[in-house]
């Protein structure tokens, strides 16, 4: 099941210490670091303003393709955003989830597929989410 799969990424990249690849705060600089990296272009945003400040990105493997993996950050807590294009086999409106302790949320949009892990409350998610979905 695919939200196994988040969850062990998720964990891998907070116990190898590799939450990014590139780190920067500033949406220009990760967008295009992932030029060339992946065969779609992923949607970057810094939500700093609503308290969700980016904090970089990096390449990882989930369901048998490469992803981009979005890194923000709640006060110390990371959240990863998986993106990857795909068929929308998942609804538009965000479906919570929790699993090993972790919130997960799981949407599609436009021909790509969004997940966000954080052991961050449900309603933090929800409203990270949200923001995203604008």
């Amino acid at each position: 099941m695919i939200t196994q799969e988040i969850v062990a990424d998720h964990l891998r990249s907070l116990m190898a210490n590799h939450l990014t690849d590139i780190t920067s705060t500033d949406q220009h600089n990760v967008k295009p670091w992932f030029n060339g990296k992946l065969d779609f272009a992923p949607p970057v945003d810094d939500f700093a303003a609503e308290g969700f400040p980016l904090i970089g990105g990096r390449l990882d493997y989930l369901d048998g393709r490469p992803v981009a993996a979005l890194v923000y950050q709640r006060r110390l807590h990371p959240i990863n955003l998986f993106v990857w294009t795909a068929p929308e086999k998942y609804a538009e409106k965000a479906t919570l989830q929790t699993r090993q302790g972790y919130s997960i949320l799981l949407w599609a949009r436009g021909g790509m597929t969004y997940c966000a892990i954080s052991d961050l409350a449900a309603d933090e998610m929800q409203t990270f989410s949200a923001l995203l979905q604008k």
